[in-house]
Parts: structure tokens; sequence; C-alpha cells
């Protein structure tokens, strides 16, 4: 679908000035992507949209020409010591800008919003990035979904597990939790790509502990002595570079495996992929699992958190593998190596099963969720 087409899906009749609050756009990372996304394809649909940060002034994925974007500090700070005056302009962003739906891609961000928009008319929905078992240890986080779930009028979650978690924790919510998945932030091919002459194993994602990418590796020096030619390619900034360069060097396998940084244009790394990997020991959502589906990529996978074993379909377009099982995950890997057709057949059916995620497609249901969610705020009243 053309920029021309989407913005002739919208209602624009119905247009809305819609604001998503987020901590920032500055950094790569998934719920990053989704906001700047998300904030596009509204935005093509014909919707006046904002994003809104908490810092970081220059967004690392490009924003259409409609979205504003407005950082209030240009570094991360200490936001507790800040709080008041966030708050404050906050509450100015929203009355300056008429903000009609206000969209917090973080529950979080309730703790600013909620006394930040006392009074004001407009409608509130939390975008939950996270499992719900992952509050972090953190008793804010608890408060901050508390507040989302009683006084907001949407709650988006990623997976119907997560939706049912919520619906347990608070029965009485106000908001509707609706379950919406992230949208895809790379134009899907036209045809399926052909892999034929790849021989590169790639995962993508921060190099943090938990994208597992230490697992991979260690799998990794189990069967590349078996697998000349091929090497495995994790693309991501983080902490944990050197350590994984490292890692890999003392495994034997240093000349095999490839750390680079991360880049905006993540699909030029997809198209030269021939087998993507998903070690990961926490994954709410996983869009790089969207991602590479769209590039035809076969996929071998931990079923290590909710998006995984909501998005994979073992032996259909992936081979899903228990949790930790480092011998699984390398024989796994050995067998699409060493099966080219399986290899097509798995990417094939993941490039059917991406066609789903489209940024359009996906910005048409956060339209119908605030068109319900305005009338059921109005039948309340």
């Amino acid at each position: 679908m053309t920029a021309t087409d989407s913005h002739h899906a919208g209602n624009t009749g119905n247009a809305r000035t819609i604001c998503l609050f987020t901590g920032t756009l500055a950094v790569f990372a998934g719920a990053e992507r989704a906001t700047a996304t998300l904030a596009n394809a509204l935005a093509a649909r014909g919707h006046r949209v904002h994003v809104l940060s908490l810092w970081g002034h220059r967004p690392v994925f490009a924003l259409a020409p409609g979205v504003k974007h407005h950082a209030i500090f240009a570094e991360r700070v200490a936001f507790k010591h800040h709080y008041l005056s966030i708050v404050r302009q906050v509450r100015r962003y929203v009355r300056e800008h008429r903000i009609e739906t206000m969209i917090d891609v973080d529950p979080m961000l309730a703790l600013y919003v909620v006394p930040a928009t006392l009074g004001l008319r407009l409608q509130r929905i939390a975008w939950e990035h996270s499992t719900y078992a992952s509050d972090l240890g953190r008793s804010a986080r608890r408060w901050a979904r508390t507040l989302a779930a009683h006084r907001y009028d949407a709650l988006v979650v990623l997976t119907e597990s997560d939706r049912h978690a919520w619906q347990t924790h608070y029965p009485r919510a106000r908001a509707q939790v609706v379950t919406l998945p992230n949208p895809l932030g790379i134009a899907i091919p036209d045809a399926p790509p052909e892999h034929g002459d790849e021989r590169s194993i790639l995962a993508v994602g921060r190099l943090v502990p938990e994208k597992g990418f230490d697992r991979l590796i260690d799998a990794w020096a189990r069967i590349a002595r078996d697998t000349p030619g091929w090497q495995v390619t994790i693309v991501g900034d983080g902490p944990l570079r050197d350590g994984l360069l490292a890692q890999a060097r003392n495994a034997g396998v240093g000349d095999t495996v490839k750390v680079l940084p991360a880049v905006s244009d993540i699909a030029q790394h997809y198209a030269r992929a021939s087998i993507y990997c998903l070690p990961s020991r926490r994954e709410s959502f996983g869009l790089v699992l969207i991602e590479a589906k769209a590039y035809a990529v076969p996929i071998v996978a931990y079923a290590a958190d909710a998006g995984p074993r909501a998005l994979l379909h073992h032996e259909v377009d992936s081979l899903v593998v228990e949790d930790g099982d480092i011998a699984a995950l390398a024989a796994a890997l050995s067998r699409l190596i060493g099966d080219a057709a399986l290899r097509r057949k798995l990417g094939l059916a993941g490039y059917a099963h991406a066609q789903h995620f489209g940024a359009d497609a996906i910005a048409a249901r956060w339209e119908a969720l605030q068109t319900v969610a305005t009338l059921s705020k109005q039948a309340s009243r």
C-alpha cells in the first residue's frame, strides 16, 4: 500500500489530534521503533500526530513530515528530581496543541499524565510493551499500572495472555484492555525474497542479558566446525558488545561471529540472512520476528516468553525449542543449515503471516479502538 493509499484508507473526516508520549526516540529499541511506525501510519491516515519525548531531540527513526516531535530534555536526567516540571510541561503541551488522544508508550508515564491532564477533556490510552509479569521489581511500575487501569479509557497489550493477566489483576478496571500487535516498521517486499546463496544466521536487538545473545554464541560454538562457510551476525548496541566478542573468541568462533552496530535501515540485514535466531531470555512481543518473516527468513527461537509463543508456529514458520536448552538450539540451527528446502518452506509461511502486521492495518485498528473507547466513555457519563 502506498502512502497515498494509506491516507485515503483513514477516515479523514474524523481526524484526531493524537500525541504519543514516550521516554525517548533517541535509541534503537523495539518500543521506540513501534512508536515511530505507529506515528507515521496514523499521520498517513489523516490524523494530526505529535510525539512528545521525555528526552532526546533527535529521533533515530525517521518521522513523517506531518509528525511533530518535541523532547522535554536534551539528555536523560534523573526524572524524579524534575517531576513537577515534567507534569507542568506535559500539561502545557496538551493544552497548547489541543491534544484529543494521549497514548502513553509505557504505563509508567501515567505517573506524569494523570496529574498533567486533570480536568482536561481528552482520551487516555496506555500502551504496554512488557509482559505483565515484568514489573522489574519496581513498586512505582505497579502503582502506575494501577493508575492506568482505573483512570484510562483503554489499555493496549501485545498478546492475549497479557490481556488475561491484566483483566485478572484488575477485574474492576475502567480501562478497556485490548490486544493489538506492534506494527511492522519496515516495508514488506512485494514478493518473498530468495536467500539461496546466503550463509548467515542473524540476531537483532539490544546487547543486554535479556536478549540472550550469549546463548546463541554457546549454541553456535557446538556446530560451527560442522558448518563451514556459515557465520553469525548480531546487530545491536549495548553494554555487552565487548563481552560477546570475547566470549566468541574464547569459544574458538571469533572468526565467524560479527557484532555490528544498530542501524535505522535494519531491512538490509534481513535481506542478507538465511536464518534468524531469537535466543532471548525475555521477549514481550518480538517485533524482530515479524521483521524476519517479512523477508521470508526462517526462525529458530526459544519459547522464552509470551511474544515468541504467540507469534511463532513450530514446524510451520519456525523451529521453537525449550527455553535454555543450548543443545536443542544448536540442533535446530544445524537442521536448518543442512536443509535449504525446509528453510524456504518456513520462510514462505512466515512471509504470509507477516502480511497481518502492516503498519496501515495496525493503525486502522488503533483508529477503531479510539472510536470504541470514546463511545464507551460517553455511555458511562
